[in-house]
């Protein structure tokens, strides 16, 4: 997910997507004051980020909706599919989440139903963090259900790392808390409920790496979407080097390989340009190997020293005694979450987690 101070990101909620809101706001329910809410919600736009815009609107609706809270979900239940953007109809779990914590069932339910609009993956955790027994109970149960978003919500409302959000330090200290939605859908045929569950877990290897291989070791990979879940759960630890990560990949092994030819062109650039990262993989044995290769660069800091950043390249199998050409682009760009610096940046080819082979580029002031 984009950094939420990204400008367009911001722009999900503009002057003419506020009066769409409006607009819908008042078919559902007419004594709506449309002219007053736009008012409220555009003072200072310009400032706020995406999320502080998600949580103005949901200020905004609750400021000129003179019901209770239970009449006031109605209103906002007949709003959500008239709703043009998925990401905007978040304020509506946002708004569960901001005044309805006192009504643990209504409020659940309301989350549940939301988040097949767009998703409740953050209104959710604020009712984990003040019951969070009781929320995980409903989860679990919510991770059967036929619907994938609900079963999606499950997962991704309880990753003890989530994005954009607070971390819930109860399960990122212990997740066995969880463990038992993820089992339910460790084999789950959608996509969007397999992603979910692999961001779950590789929050986990951040805290508790152990854990999650003894769990995936005991998994029956035969089965094609737990081995999808399992190789992207299991990624940070991949980029690691972590062997027992690289095994259940099956590429735990040692490389038996050269890397020749290896370049970076342009080896000088400025910033905004594009480098191109090119080597041959050659295998030194009859067998065949799965290998998984990926890069790093030695990104230059501020203070003149270097943090290293891995990239994914590939996975393959390599037949005995052959070679492979691997290459790949990358434009060297001001990130919202990374500043380039003036100077030599090493760049390093990792096959199987061992360090093979090592290039540079240098980046001009």
């Amino acid at each position: 997910m984009a950094d939420e101070s990204s400008p367009a990101l911001k722009e999900i909620f503009n002057a003419e997507r506020l009066q769409h809101i409006a607009t819908e706001m008042t078919a559902v329910y007419p004594p709506f004051e449309a002219t007053r809410f736009l008012k409220l919600a555009q003072s200072g736009l310009a400032e706020l980020s995406v999320m502080q815009r998600m949580a103005r609107v949901s200020e905004c609706l609750h400021a000129l909706l003179p019901l209770d809270y239970e009449a006031s979900l109605e209103v906002l239940r007949a709003l959500a599919p008239r709703l043009n953007s998925g990401f905007v109809s978040m304020c509506l779990p946002h708004y569960v989440a901001s005044y309805g914590t006192h009504a643990f069932d209504v409020s659940m339910d309301a989350l549940k139903y939301f988040t097949a609009f767009g998703s409740s993956e953050f209104a959710i955790r604020h009712f984990l963090r003040s019951d969070l027994d009781r929320s995980l109970k409903l989860m679990h149960d919510w991770s059967l259900d036929d619907n994938e978003h609900v079963r999606r919500l499950a997962s991704e409302g309880c990753r003890p790392r989530l994005p954009w959000s607070f971390r819930l330090e109860q399960v990122q200290a212990d997740p066995r808390l969880a463990s038992k939605i993820l089992d339910n859908l460790k084999a789950d045929t959608s996509l969007y409920v397999r992603k979910s569950v692999a961001n779950h877990l590789n929050d986990i290897t951040k805290d508790h790496p152990d854990w999650v291989l003894d769990r995936i070791e005991g998994w029956s990979l035969d089965n094609r979407h737990s081995a999808w879940i399992a190789k992207h759960a299991l990624r940070s630890l991949i980029k690691q080097g972590n062997q027992r990560a690289l095994a259940i990949i099956g590429a735990g092994g040692k490389p038996e390989v050269e890397i020749v030819d290896v370049k970076v062109e342009p080896p000088v650039i400025g910033l905004g340009e594009k480098i191109t990262l090119s080597f041959a993989v050659k295998s030194t044995v009859q067998s065949s190997q799965r290998l998984v290769i990926d890069y790093a660069i030695d990104y230059v800091k501020a203070n003149g020293s270097t943090s290293a950043k891995v990239f994914k390249l590939k996975a393959l199998t390599l037949p005995g005694h052959a070679s492979e050409v691997v290459s790949r682009g990358q434009q060297i760009k001001e990130l919202t979450t990374r500043r380039h610096y003036a100077g030599r940046h090493a760049v390093h080819i990792m096959v199987n987690g061992e360090r093979l082979a090592s290039t540079a580029f240098e980046i001009l002031a």
